[in-house]
């Protein structure tokens, strides 16, 4: 019962906010097939720049393990685990990526907290540089864009000021433990707000910069800034549809949204689409390869725990 009600409202959203942009299922069918075709080389680059950001916050996971007092995970390992979990994001809910590090961090010695902790901050400051790169969406959209994109750029300045002082940034990453319900880790007092998150930033304008290679390979024009930006809010307000499995539906509403008034309703509507089957096989096949590597290697299934 309480999927099915996810379900409904995943496709109530996604319905509500695609009416507003006016993009109909005859719209996209009168599309023709090329048009749904990226160019090879384009693509190829696109897909790298994306498994490079994926491996990218796999080893940021690893280093926030090691600068909250975990073990020191070699690179290809935290990659290893983190890629795995990831597959929890396909679940409905926000908490089987995490309880999965948890429970394939032990493997590696990490402390269940401590692995926990770190993929939570991770997490929230992750959350704030996409916000930052996503500012570009809105204050290069529509004039009622533009107002939020000023909002929300002199709030997210604030925060990143805050985060440069170590027990402001300690107590903010202490109420975000209390927001999503886990325990913080005990060594939070020693941190490195300002470092993660400029690492996170670049980490964002990776994806960012992946996501308008894969437009320019689907020869659909657009700018940089308004394209890439696009990507990264879309993200955001889509992670905050916490009834939607990996924001399933309601981001490609707000993407499609968002890139309109750059590249008109229906090539947004097949950037959408083709994105979503994209950054789902870049994802899931390594996931994949690396969860039966890893099955092969320990005997038993990836998320679990011998006691």
């Amino acid at each position: 019962m309480v999927r099915g009600g996810q379900l409904a409202l995943t496709v109530l959203v996604t319905w509500f906010i695609v009416d507003r942009v006016g993009l109909t299922l005859e719209g996209l069918g009168g599309i023709e097939a090329s048009a749904w075709i990226p160019a090879l080389i384009p693509f190829l680059a696109a897909s790298g720049i994306l498994l490079g950001a994926y491996f990218l916050s796999a080893a940021l996971w690893g280093r926030i393990v090691y600068d909250l007092g975990g073990p020191k995970l070699g690179v290809g390992e935290a990659i290893q685990l983190y890629m795995i979990a990831n597959l929890g994001r396909y679940i409905p809910g926000k908490v089987w990526q995490i309880a999965g590090l948890a429970a394939l961090g032990k493997t590696a010695g990490v402390p269940a907290a401590t692995g926990t902790g770190a993929a939570v901050l991770g997490q929230g400051i992750a959350l704030v540089a996409a916000s930052a790169i996503g500012m570009g969406a809105f204050l290069t959209g529509p004039e009622p864009f533009r107002t939020g994109g000023m909002i929300g750029g002199v709030a997210i300045a604030i925060v990143i000021v805050l985060c440069a002082i170590p027990r402001v940034f300690a107590s903010l990453a202490s109420a975000w433990f209390r927001v999503t319900r886990t325990e913080a880790p005990e060594s939070l007092g020693a941190v490195h707000g300002l470092r993660w998150l400029g690492l996170y930033t670049v980490n964002w304008a990776m994806y960012a910069l992946s996501f308008w290679v894969l437009s320019v390979s689907l020869d659909l024009g657009g700018s940089l800034v308004p394209v890439a930006s696009a990507f990264a809010a879309a993200y955001v307000l889509g992670y905050l549809m916490i009834f939607a499995p990996a924001g399933l539906g309601p981001r490609e509403g707000l993407l499609i949204a968002f890139l309109t008034p750059h590249l008109g309703v229906a090539p947004s509507g097949v950037i959408a689409v083709v994105a979503r089957l994209w950054t789902t096989l870049v994802e899931l096949v390594p996931a994949g390869i690396f969860w039966s590597r890893y099955v092969a290697r320990t005997g038993r299934v990836a998320g679990t725990v011998e006691g």
